[in-house]
C-alpha cells in the first residue's frame, strides 16, 4: 500500500518458469498488496510455481495472447480492489526494484498512466537492446507522436502502471489480444486525455528473456501504424475505433481467464 492506495502488480506470462522467481523476489513486498500472475496457457509449470510463491494465479486454458493476459489480469487486480495497478514482465527484462516508483507517480503523483521508459535517456543500446528494434522503436515513436498529437519518449515499453479510474473506464475489452494491446492502450489514454507519466527505466537484454522476434515484430509494427491511422480519423470524425468509444465494452465485459490459486499475499524482498 502506498499513499493508502492499495496495489496490485500483474505479471502476464507464457512458460516464464526460469525466471518468474527471480521476477517475484526481485519486487519490493512492503509496497505491494497483492500479486496476480497470468498463466496465458503455459506448459511449463509457471503457474503452479507461482501459486508456491503466494502469487494470485489466473489461467486461460489456451494461448490467447500478451494483450488477453493484461485484460484478465488487470480485471482481477479491480476485482482484488486494487487503487494502482503496476504491469511487470515475468521475463526480468524490466527492473523489478522500480515497482515502488512507478506507484509513487501514480499514487502521489496525479498520473493515470506511467510508463518505464528506455529511451527516454540514453543507454537502450547499451543495455542489449538489437540495434533494428532500438531504430524501429524510435521510427514508430516519432511516427505515432505525429499522428497522435502526444510528445512520448518510447510507445513500445512493457513496464506500465495504471490507476484503477483508468483501468474501469477504458473500453479495455476492445483492444486487441496481441502486443498491440500496448498501443491501444496508449492511444485511448492520448484520445481521452489522461495524465501520462514517464520514468527512465534501464533496457535488460539476455538469453533467458522473451522478447518479440523479427518476424513478429513487423506484424507489430503494422498494427502500431493501423493504431495511430485509427486513432486520427477517429479524431476527424471520418471513421469510428471501437477501442476509442467509451461505451463500447470494458474489463467488466471480458471473461477469459480462471482463477485457479486463492493466495492473496504478496512475495518479494524488502
Amino acid at each position: 500500500m502506498m499513499n493508502g492506495k492499495k496495489v496490485a502488480v500483474v505479471l502476464p506470462g507464457l512458460n516464464v518458469k526460469g525466471t518468474l522467481e527471480r521476477t517475484l523476489r526481485a519486487i519490493p513486498s512492503s509496497y505491494v498488496d497483492v500479486s496476480i500472475f497470468v498463466d496465458d496457457g503455459s506448459s511449463d509449470g509457471c503457474g503452479e510455481l507461482a501459486a508456491s510463491l503466494g502469487c494470485v494465479v489466473m489461467r486461460h486454458a489456451k494461448n490467447l495472447g500478451y494483450g488477453a493476459g493484461q485484460k484478465t489480469g488487470y480485471r482481477e487486480a479491480l476485482a482484488q480492489g486494487a487503487d494502482v495497478v503496476v504491469m511487470v514482465h515475468p521475463d526480468f527484462q524490466y527492473k523489478p526494484e522500480l515497482v515502488p516508483a512507478m506507484t509513487a507517480m501514480v499514487a502521489h503523483g496525479d498520473y493515470d498512466v506511467v510508463l518505464g521508459s528506455r529511451l527516454l535517456v540514453r543507454g537502450a543500446l547499451k543495455g542489449g537492446m538489437p540495434r533494428w528494434k532500438y531504430v524501429v522503436n524510435r521510427g514508430l515513436t516519432i511516427f505515432e507522436n505525429t499522428l497522435m498529437g502526444s510528445g512520448l519518449s518510447e510507445f513500445h515499453t512493457g513496464y506500465r502502471a495504471f490507476s484503477r479510474k483508468f483501468l474501469e473506464e477504458m473500453p479495455l475489452a476492445e483492444c486487441r489480444n496481441d502486443y498491440v494491446f500496448d498501443n491501444e492502450v496508449l492511444a485511448q489514454a492520448i484520445h481521452f486525455q489522461y495524465a501520462i507519466g514517464e520514468m527512465s527505466c534501464p533496457a535488460h537484454y539476455f538469453e533467458e528473456m522473451q522478447t518479440i522476434t523479427f518476424g513478429p515484430g513487423v506484424k507489430y509494427g503494422i498494427g502500431c501504424v493501423k493504431t495511430a491511422s485509427a486513432m486520427r480519423m477517429h479524431a476527424l470524425g471520418a471513421r469510428t475505433a471501437p477501442f476509442l468509444d467509451r461505451q463500447a465494452r470494458k474489463l467488466e465485459d471480458w471473461h477469459e481467464g480462471k482463477r485457479v490459486s486463492p493466495a492473496t499475499s504478496s512475495v518479494g524482498a524488502s
